[in-house]
């Protein structure tokens, strides 16, 4: 994505001020929620093409970042997953560093592994799991070249 390309920012009114935060302090401040790290996720909507922000609590697993597509516990999935799901090509910002990635929804195999950790990380997300009959995916985003 150029550097020059707007962005819009999600439409709720807390994350679109920690996405503001994040971003005006250089990824200083807004960078936690409820403990958790967070990350700027840039994504393409799948139908206007627009580059849209958001914020996400992130885990680690080796150099990738993992994300959780709980969307509090919603029948539906949050449309920035599927807007991943259409264009994987993503760009993050995780602390003062932006970069891009490229995102990958986990088999069930690989979420299984990585579940516990995230849960332990930000322990809503097993609240959210039991309270939808749909598999919360969780989400490889692994950094690409610029």
């Amino acid at each position: 994505m150029a550097q020059d390309q707007e962005v819009v920012i999600s439409p709720a009114g807390w994350v679109a001020r920690q996405a503001r935060t994040y971003e005006e302090s250089g990824g200083t401040k807004g960078t936690t929620m409820q403990g958790a790290p967070c990350l700027l996720l840039d994504y393409r909507g799948r139908r206007t093409g627009q580059w849209r922000r958001t914020v996400l609590i992130y885990g680690r697993d080796g150099d990738d970042y993992l994300i959780v597509a709980s969307n509090g516990g919603s029948a539906r999935h949050p449309l920035w997953y599927l807007n991943l799901e259409a264009e994987p090509d993503v760009r993050l910002m995780v602390g003062p560093e932006r970069f891009s990635a490229r995102a990958e929804t986990l088999g069930p195999e690989e979420k299984a592994r990585v579940w516990p950790y995230l849960v332990e990380l930000f322990a809503p997300y097993e609240g959210y799991q039991k309270k939808t009959a749909r598999d919360i995916p969780v989400v490889r985003l692994s950094r690409t070249k610029d």
